[in-house]
């Protein structure tokens, strides 16, 4: 009872922020926990596509919210609304879960539950394996469980070596052991599937259901799901309300979308104000009472962040460092050492020309060439700034990924804007628009000429539309002017963004797609400050999107495009795509990985996913920025798994 009269000493000390929580849930807080925890938890919702889009943005649509009401209520949705996908990724987590028993005088006694977490590492308690050689005499038991017809199924079994691989903690109380190849000589992963760990926060908040799956005293596999809850967190453990029972030691602790949060190790009984365990009648226990008198109050599990934490730390061989990089880059074990700085060939600092800042020139060097391309900006700002934002966004990002960040006066920065706003001024404004402007955020937003207006208001219209404003009717020239005024409104009630912020972005795209002499502008003020030749990553934002997309068919071929990244982009509408240089929607093929991250709350990125939109679709990233910032490129830059997808392509080796 050592494990538990520790988790009981925990319990005690978190008293105050069970009470806590307890308090805020009554007032009617569903998730009583930080708003950085429920940022994290709402990130990873939407980055893993765990909770629709369309009931995001229905969730968040109706009132005014400030930034933890907003993460709130995405988290909520995800805890009520469960996919059909559930079930069968329930049941897909559950072959990954294994009785294990020992073998003692030619017989098996089961002792516990344990889990894969690669394809040939298996996951328990300590108290389980206390050493390699009580590993040595057990098995591990997939598929023990009943049929879908309720009668005993066919098990496979699989010896283990804790000779080749084993490492175990007392405090933490885990095991991690290698299972030895079945009959057919291939890893137990490969035929039952094991459970990606991460390292990284937001897989649940306090008052989240938790899900576990395990064999409580030696039984056929069973599940306690969704009537439990997290409770704690400390800094290693967490402590939740579930049915279980001895034997379910070593079990996977789910959350909703089958990601293991912690490894079950330990009920939490009841103790006397002398830290004595008590009976389920109130008496002391003693240890002849057994397992099943004791008054068992809560559970608790090791986090399992807190156990790649350790597993990273360790100084271990290169053999041993391999079997941990198996268990996949969330892990954070594929680069267990201090990670180089990033090289990044060099770039000039921003000189002031006629017509604007150049940032950059023709050259070659050592690294990848990191280019930020900006969207709409209003001229006259310092592009040296612009370029400190950027790194500074980016560089958050990747020391929360763990990775080394960049250098601002590294970076290649085209800055357009001047040369953009000087050819929108040479615009002629001929004859009136289909539709008339009042003086009023549209007008504000709209561009010069008759032709980029009304491109204009398809935009407003048809992002108005994939956002889910309600058709009006058949458009005549009045009933266009109606649907851009409440498509506008509609984009801002929607999204929280400022009107005249919205009307500007797609002004300036607008003006941009209809005219070809402002297109040949703002291409030639970018390629005049962009590096031509060298292996080239690409980010670029809003506006950029669609100049780095026509920017692709003008560069020359010594410069080869490793990576682009495309944020808060407008790529996903028919009115933006079909009017490309290279026509659309079509994938640069020059482009060796694309990857396009978005905000449901960003109104310029409405209309993303561009999954199903784009033939050859881009990787995918979709993100949760606060509600007054959903388009700020600093915002996604920020968020660590951006920033990796960034600092891992600077990092990673020059192809041979």
């Amino acid at each position: 009872m050592g494990h538990s009269r520790a988790a009981a000493e925990r319990y005690r000390r978190s008293d105050p922020e069970r009470h806590e929580a307890r308090r805020r849930r009554e007032r009617g807080e569903t998730f009583p926990d930080s708003p950085d925890m429920l940022a994290a938890r709402a990130t990873r919702l939407i980055q893993r596509n765990s909770v629709p889009v369309e009931a995001a943005l229905d969730a968040t649509r109706g009132d005014s919210l400030d930034r933890p009401r907003m993460h709130e209520r995405i988290v909520g949705v995800a805890k009520d609304l469960q996919a059909w996908s559930f079930l069968p990724r329930g049941v897909r987590a559950a072959r990954t879960v294994a009785r294990i028993s020992a073998c003692e005088s030619g017989r098996e006694l089961p002792i516990g539950t344990g889990f894969l977490v690669s394809p040939r590492l298996l996951l328990t308690n300590h108290h389980v394996f206390p050493d390699a050689a009580a590993a040595r005499q057990a098995i591990a038991e997939f598929d023990a469980q009943v049929t879908i017809d309720n009668v005993p199924g066919v098990s496979t079994r699989f010896a283990l070596d804790p000779g080749a691989f084993f490492i175990a903690h007392p405090d933490l109380d885990f095991a991690l052991v290698l299972v030895a190849p079945g009959a057919d000589g291939r890893p137990a992963g490969e035929t039952f599937g094991w459970n990606r760990l991460s390292v990284q926060t937001g897989k649940l908040v306090i008052g989240e259901p938790v899900n576990i799956i395990g064999h409580p005293n030696g039984r056929l596999k069973e599940i306690s799901i969704r009537e439990n809850r997290l409770e704690v967190r400390l800094d290693a453990f967490v402590q939740y309300q579930a049915d279980t029972e001895p034997g379910s030691s070593g079990s996977p602790v789910f959350n909703d979308q089958w990601e293991v949060t912690a490894l079950h190790h330990s009920g939490v009984p009841e103790t006397d104000d002398k830290g004595r365990i008590l009976r389920r009648d109130g008496r002391v226990w003693e240890e002849g009472d057994g397992d099943d008198a004791v008054h068992w109050i809560s559970n608790e599990g090791v986090r399992i962040s807190a156990i790649l934490k350790h597993l990273a730390a360790l100084p271990l061989d290169d053999a041993t460092r391999a079997f941990l990089a198996e268990m996949g880059p969330e892990s954070g074990l594929q680069h267990t050492t201090a990670a180089p700085p990033v090289k990044v060939s060099s770039a000039p600092r921003a000189q002031q020309s006629g017509i604007g800042p150049a940032v950059g020139r023709s050259g070659s060097g050592e690294g990848r060439r990191l280019v930020f391309l900006h969207g709409r900006d209003q001229p006259g700002q310092d592009p040296a700034r612009l370029r400190r934002y950027w790194a500074a966004g980016l560089n958050g990002g990747l020391t929360r990924a763990g990775l080394a960040p960049v250098a601002p006066e590294d970076v290649w920065f085209p800055y357009y804007a001047p040369r953009l706003a000087e050819a929108m001024r040479a615009q002629e404004s001929r004859p009136h628009p289909v539709w008339e402007v009042s003086g009023d955020a549209v007008a504000a937003g709209a561009p010069g000429s008759a032709a980029a207006r009304r491109l204009y208001g398809e935009l407003i219209v048809e992002a108005s539309a994939r956002a889910g404003m309600p058709p009006e009717g058949p458009a005549t020239a009045e009933g266009l002017a109606d649907a851009v005024h409440q498509g506008l409104s509609w984009l801002a009630g929607t999204t929280g963004l400022d009107r005249l912020v919205i009307a500007g972005i797609f002004g300036d795209v607008a003006a941009y797609l209809d005219d070809q002499r402002i297109r040949e502008a703002v291409l030639d003020c970018v390629l005049q400050a962009m590096p031509q030749d060298g292996r080239l990553v690409l980010v670029s934002h809003s506006l950029g999107t669609v100049v780095a997309m026509d920017l692709l068919t003008r560069l020359g071929p010594r410069a080869d495009v490793e990576l682009l990244v495309t944020a808060g982009s407008p790529l996903g509408m028919d009115a933006v795509n079909r009017r490309l240089l290279a026509g659309g929607p079509r994938r640069p093929e020059r482009v060796a990985r694309w990857v396009n991250t978005w905000c449901p709350l960003d109104p310029v990125a409405i209309a993303c996913p561009l999954r199903g939109h784009w033939p050859g679709e881009p990787a995918e990233i979709p993100v949760a920025n606060p509600a007054s910032r959903a388009h700020d490129i600093e915002e996604y830059l920020a968020h660590p798994e951006v920033a990796q997808v960034i600092g891992t392509s600077l990092a990673s080796p020059a192809p041979t």
